[in-house]
């Protein structure tokens, strides 16, 4: 069975409770479950962690790789941005990754606009809610699968 590691980022443990017109009402929790769920239907086993701390999302890329995922998938939330310390430790993946974000980065303040991951990440998919999550998945097992 396949492995995707899920990556969280900063203030995501507040998702049902923060900003409910950019993110919704559905807890991370909840978006786990559906990607746990999805990723049965796909075969895939679905890895979550979630961190407030650059350095502890640095550290599980890191053992990510010796771990020997299959896929990464990140919503780094505003770490996207300035985060070049993470975007190394993703530079260090030999398997795909997938950016994501619920809320269309490009349609809001400038300083969104950017993703210091964009050039290293194998696509982006952003703007659609929780179903970002579901579409990043189903992209991530779609690279792996085309090796």
């Amino acid at each position: 069975m396949k492995k995707i590691l899920m990556l969280h980022g900063i203030n995501h443990n507040m998702f049902g409770k923060r900003d409910p017109k950019q993110y919704g009402t559905t807890t991370l929790a909840e978006i786990d479950a559906m990607l746990q769920a999805l990723g049965s239907e796909l075969g895939t086993e679905v890895v979550s962690f979630q961190t407030n701390c650059e350095g502890a999302m640095s550290e599980r890329i890191h053992q990510a790789f010796t771990e020997g995922m299959d896929a990464v998938l990140i919503n780094a939330g505003a770490w996207t941005h300035y985060g070049y310390g993470i975007r190394d430790a993703l530079a260090c993946l030999t398997c795909p990754v997938v950016e994501l974000h619920m809320s269309n980065i490009h349609a809001r303040e400038a300083f969104r606009h950017v993703s210091v991951f964009a050039e290293i990440v194998k696509g982006q998919i952003c703007g659609f809610g929780v179903d970002s999550y579901l579409l990043a998945l189903r992209a991530a097992v779609s690279a792996v699968r085309a090796g």
